[in-house]
Protein backbone atom coordinates (compact mmCIF):
# COMPACT_ATOMS: atom_id res chain seq x y z
CA UNK A 1 0.00 0.00 0.00
CA UNK A 2 1.38 3.40 -0.90
CA UNK A 3 1.89 6.01 1.84
CA UNK A 4 -0.99 8.03 0.34
CA UNK A 5 -3.39 5.10 0.56
CA UNK A 6 -2.25 4.38 4.10
CA UNK A 7 -2.96 7.99 5.13
CA UNK A 8 -6.40 7.81 3.49
CA UNK A 9 -7.18 4.61 5.37
CA UNK A 10 -6.01 6.11 8.66
CA UNK A 11 -8.20 9.18 8.10
CA UNK A 12 -11.27 6.98 7.71
CA UNK A 13 -10.31 4.19 10.13
CA UNK A 14 -12.53 5.49 12.90
CA UNK A 15 -15.61 5.39 10.69
CA UNK A 16 -14.97 2.20 8.71
CA UNK A 17 -17.71 -0.38 9.11
CA UNK A 18 -16.84 -3.78 10.44
CA UNK A 19 -17.74 -6.80 8.36
CA UNK A 20 -20.88 -8.57 9.51
CA UNK A 21 -20.57 -11.88 11.35
CA UNK A 22 -22.96 -13.41 8.84
CA UNK A 23 -24.24 -12.08 5.55
CA UNK A 24 -27.98 -12.85 5.23
CA UNK A 25 -29.03 -15.16 2.43
CA UNK A 26 -31.11 -12.46 0.72
CA UNK A 27 -27.98 -10.30 0.35
CA UNK A 28 -25.83 -13.20 -0.87
CA UNK A 29 -28.40 -13.97 -3.57
CA UNK A 30 -29.02 -10.36 -4.62
CA UNK A 31 -25.33 -9.46 -4.75
CA UNK A 32 -24.02 -12.53 -6.55
CA UNK A 33 -24.43 -11.06 -10.03
CA UNK A 34 -22.82 -7.76 -8.94
CA UNK A 35 -19.65 -9.17 -7.43
CA UNK A 36 -16.36 -8.20 -9.10
CA UNK A 37 -18.06 -6.02 -11.72
CA UNK A 38 -16.13 -3.00 -12.93
CA UNK A 39 -17.56 0.44 -12.22
CA UNK A 40 -18.70 0.67 -15.84
CA UNK A 41 -20.50 -2.67 -15.65
CA UNK A 42 -22.12 -1.76 -12.32
CA UNK A 43 -23.60 1.37 -13.93
CA UNK A 44 -24.61 -0.49 -17.10
CA UNK A 45 -26.41 -3.17 -15.09
CA UNK A 46 -28.11 -0.57 -12.86
CA UNK A 47 -29.20 1.38 -15.96
CA UNK A 48 -30.70 -1.75 -17.46
CA UNK A 49 -32.69 -2.48 -14.30
CA UNK A 50 -33.82 1.07 -13.48
CA UNK A 51 -34.18 2.55 -16.95
CA UNK A 52 -32.12 5.53 -15.80
CA UNK A 53 -29.11 7.06 -17.51
CA UNK A 54 -26.49 7.01 -14.75
CA UNK A 55 -23.18 8.75 -14.10
CA UNK A 56 -20.60 8.01 -11.43
CA UNK A 57 -18.65 10.94 -10.01
CA UNK A 58 -15.81 11.00 -7.49
CA UNK A 59 -15.84 14.27 -5.55
CA UNK A 60 -14.59 15.69 -2.28
CA UNK A 61 -17.68 15.31 -0.10
CA UNK A 62 -18.10 16.55 3.47
CA UNK A 63 -16.51 14.47 6.23
CA UNK A 64 -18.63 11.48 7.07
CA UNK A 65 -20.43 11.44 3.72
CA UNK A 66 -19.38 8.39 1.73
CA UNK A 67 -21.78 8.80 -1.14
CA UNK A 68 -25.09 10.15 -2.32
CA UNK A 69 -27.30 9.61 -5.31
CA UNK A 70 -29.54 12.05 -7.09
CA UNK A 71 -32.26 11.24 -9.61
CA UNK A 72 -33.95 13.79 -11.82
CA UNK A 73 -36.36 12.38 -14.35
CA UNK A 74 -34.57 9.65 -16.27
CA UNK A 75 -31.07 10.75 -15.24
CA UNK A 76 -29.21 9.78 -12.13
CA UNK A 77 -25.85 10.48 -10.64
CA UNK A 78 -23.93 8.70 -7.90
CA UNK A 79 -21.39 10.83 -6.06
CA UNK A 80 -18.69 8.98 -4.12
CA UNK A 81 -16.28 10.62 -1.69
CA UNK A 82 -12.93 10.71 -3.53
CA UNK A 83 -11.12 10.66 -0.17
CA UNK A 84 -12.22 7.11 0.54
CA UNK A 85 -9.72 4.30 0.10
CA UNK A 86 -10.51 2.27 -3.02
CA UNK A 87 -12.23 -0.71 -1.38
CA UNK A 88 -14.52 1.67 0.50
CA UNK A 89 -15.30 3.54 -2.71
CA UNK A 90 -16.56 0.23 -4.11
CA UNK A 91 -18.54 -0.34 -0.93
CA UNK A 92 -20.15 3.10 -1.32
CA UNK A 93 -20.91 2.49 -5.01
CA UNK A 94 -22.73 -0.74 -4.15
CA UNK A 95 -24.53 0.95 -1.23
CA UNK A 96 -25.81 3.78 -3.45
CA UNK A 97 -26.64 1.35 -6.25
CA UNK A 98 -28.79 -0.63 -3.84
CA UNK A 99 -30.73 2.53 -3.01
CA UNK A 100 -31.24 3.25 -6.72
CA UNK A 101 -32.52 -0.27 -7.28
CA UNK A 102 -34.74 -0.60 -4.23
CA UNK A 103 -35.61 2.79 -2.76
CA UNK A 104 -36.83 4.64 -5.81
CA UNK A 105 -39.36 6.83 -4.04
CA UNK A 106 -36.59 8.70 -2.30
CA UNK A 107 -36.01 10.34 1.03
CA UNK A 108 -39.17 12.45 1.00
CA UNK A 109 -41.39 9.36 0.80
CA UNK A 110 -39.49 7.46 3.50
CA UNK A 111 -39.53 10.39 5.92
CA UNK A 112 -43.34 10.47 5.65
CA UNK A 113 -43.80 6.80 6.48
CA UNK A 114 -43.43 4.89 9.70
CA UNK A 115 -40.44 2.95 8.36
CA UNK A 116 -37.10 3.86 9.87
CA UNK A 117 -34.49 5.27 7.48
CA UNK A 118 -31.95 3.26 9.45
CA UNK A 119 -33.42 0.00 8.17
CA UNK A 120 -32.94 1.17 4.58
CA UNK A 121 -29.35 2.17 5.31
CA UNK A 122 -28.67 -1.17 7.02
CA UNK A 123 -30.03 -3.10 4.02
CA UNK A 124 -27.89 -1.04 1.63
CA UNK A 125 -24.82 -1.70 3.79
CA UNK A 126 -25.60 -5.41 3.95
CA UNK A 127 -25.92 -5.58 0.16
CA UNK A 128 -22.64 -3.66 -0.23
CA UNK A 129 -20.85 -6.08 2.10
CA UNK A 130 -22.18 -9.05 0.17
CA UNK A 131 -21.13 -7.48 -3.15
CA UNK A 132 -17.54 -6.75 -2.05
CA UNK A 133 -17.15 -9.87 0.07
CA UNK A 134 -15.03 -11.88 -2.40
CA UNK A 135 -12.62 -8.96 -2.79
CA UNK A 136 -12.59 -8.27 0.95
CA UNK A 137 -12.16 -11.86 2.10
CA UNK A 138 -9.42 -12.58 -0.45
CA UNK A 139 -7.57 -9.34 0.34
CA UNK A 140 -7.79 -8.05 -3.22
CA UNK A 141 -8.07 -4.48 -1.99
CA UNK A 142 -4.68 -4.46 -0.27
CA UNK A 143 -2.71 -3.66 -3.39
CA UNK A 144 -5.18 -1.35 -5.10
CA UNK A 145 -3.53 1.91 -6.05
Amino acid sequence: MSPENNQETEAFSETLPQPPDVIPQWAVQESREWQRLSEFNILAKAEEITGLSLELMFEQLPDGVWGIHIVRGKRGRIYINASLPLIWRRFAIFHETYHLLNHRKGHRFWTHTFVSMESFENRADTFAWAAIWPEWSEGDYRDWA
